[in-house]
């Protein structure tokens, strides 16, 4: 992977990685050069292997090895933790020209760029891709050749985004778990991704069972899920879902179902919360966020009242000096770019707070309209709360609740347990009374611009009775 800048006399690199032993290993295995590997506790020995050349442990004199070397590649493990000295600066810059000179190079190994400015144009920056499903399938097939267990594929695939120690470690925990390879066990392993990131977290996924109404919601999705099988690798994989509507009615909870349907991990991305008062802090969590997002891959993110985000955007120069600006423009280049086989399910209550750009015609596969739930919605809210809650209110009820949402519905069944249906029916009053003229006006504004996620309602035409005339008469 260096071989080229070698050969350029390039005399410094920075190898980006969280996998030092693998790089080095990755590294040694290049044509023409020797390679070493320092760090400040072995000293020096040959790169890929156990014996000490050298026991030399300050930095300074390690760097300074390498002048009287020819063709050498010096792997220097955590050397961006001792740049704070000067020392260490100035032997880096006085070696460069003679490094170049005998195609010597120093490769510093680390697993983020905290290169000083005085040796910033010295050094280039490399990543180092994680293991691929090819690398992933070897690790695997090691483990199953020595305990005579069968390769899973599937759970291969659920491994990427690991690092090789933890893909390894993740394959013989669920041996040790199950007694095979676990989809299941290596996703909560990969879990560990998020957790340490601190910057998302996980959620249950919700029972599709759960959420009343919204059929052309769920046949969408359903539909969709199909171009993230392999088998149908032709289809083009749908990005993100835009669910737009009035609070409480089952947006949410459509999100969490649809982790459900996928068999996903669900992840909720709280943007308002990468916020940091710190210049610059935001973007950056912003930018790992979604990075730890690529590498974990299969997984439903959920993102909840964007508009309340990204409101501000255009006067955020104004307001917080372009931070919620700059983080709205990595989200949207995110979305657009990512090639990792994610779903983003993005939900709002007031569409007219966000930017146009963030709603424009290819920025989300879908933008679905969820509005109050029809008659027969409400009969399914209504059996699904009786089941819930173990109460047996009659379907036909549900006629008294037109205009209520589904979250109103389960908060009259709650109350009903403690002060009797009629009494819980009177003391809510719906948002359809509350904010009538917002609900008219979403809904105006979603007749030509957002699929309807509810069911048709149902009309039931009157039919005039004609006593047919008595011809006898």
């Amino acid at each position: 992977m260096i071989r080229d800048y070698l050969k350029a006399g390039y005399p410094s690199l920075c190898i980006l990685t969280q996998e030092p032993d693998r790089a080095e290993s990755i590294l040694s295995t290049t044509d023409g050069w020797t390679f070493q590997s320092w760090d400040c506790i072995r000293g020096i020995r040959l790169a890929a292997r156990p014996q000490v050349l050298d026991e030399i442990r300050d930095p300074v004199a390690a760097i300074e090895s390498l002048k009287d070397q020819q063709d050498t590649v010096l792997i220097a493990h955590n050397l961006h933790l001792f740049l704070d000295i000067p020392e260490v600066i100035q032997a880096i810059q006085n070696g460069v020209t003679k490094w170049k000179a005998s195609g010597c190079c120093l490769v510093m190994v680390s697993p983020q760029i905290s290169i000083k400015p005085e040796l910033d144009k010295i050094f280039t920056v490399i990543d180092l891709p994680l293991p691929d499903e090819e690398t992933l399938l070897g690790l695997q097939s090691e483990l199953s050749n020595s305990m005579n267990v069968p390769v899973n594929p599937a759970s291969v695939r659920a491994a990427k985004g690991l690092t090789e120690f933890e893909a390894e470690t993740a394959f013989a925990l669920s041996l040790i778990k199950e007694g095979r390879f676990s989809t299941k066990v290596i996703s909560q392993a990969k879990a560990q991704m998020i957790r340490k990131s601190q910057l998302m977290e996980f959620w249950e996924p919700a029972d599709l069972s759960d959420v009343g109404g919204l059929d052309s919601l769920k046949r969408y999705i359903q539909n969709r899920a199909k171009a993230f099988d392999s088998a149908n690798f032709h289809l083009p994989r749908p990005k993100g879902i835009l669910l737009v509507g009035i609070p409480g009615t089952g947006k949410s909870l459509s999100c969490k179902a649809t982790a459900s349907i996928l068999g996903w991990p669900l992840i909720r991305l709280d943007i308002g919360a990468l916020k940091n008062s710190l210049v610059g802090e935001s973007e950056r969590r912003m930018r790992q966020a979604t990075q730890v997002i690529d590498a974990f891959g299969e997984a439903v993110i959920w993102c909840d009242e964007l508009e309340k985000v990204f409101a501000g955007s255009r006067s955020s120069g104004e307001t917080d000096a372009g931070t919620t600006a700059s983080m709205f423009a990595h989200f949207l280049t995110w979305l657009a770019e990512t090639k990792s086989p994610v779903l983003v399910m993005a939900t709002a209550n007031d569409i007219s707070k966000l930017p146009p750009e963030f709603i424009r015609a290819g920025r989300f596969d879908g933008i679905f309209f969820v509005d109050l739930p029809t008659t027969t919605e409400r009969k399914e809210i209504l059996d699904i709360m009786n089941r819930k809650y173990k109460t047996e209110i009659p379907p036909g009820f549900s006629e008294k609740l037109v205009g209520f949402t589904g979250a109103e519905i389960e908060q009259l069944v709650k109350d009903s347990l403690f002060d009797g249906l009629g009494e819980a029916l009177n003391a809510i009053v719906p948002l359809s009374r509350v904010m009538r003229e917002e609900i008219n006006s979403l809904r105006d504004w979603a007749k030509t611009r957002a699929r309807l996620a509810n069911s048709a309602e149902e009309t039931v035409s009157d039919q005039r009775k004609i006593r047919k005339l008595n011809q006898s008469r």
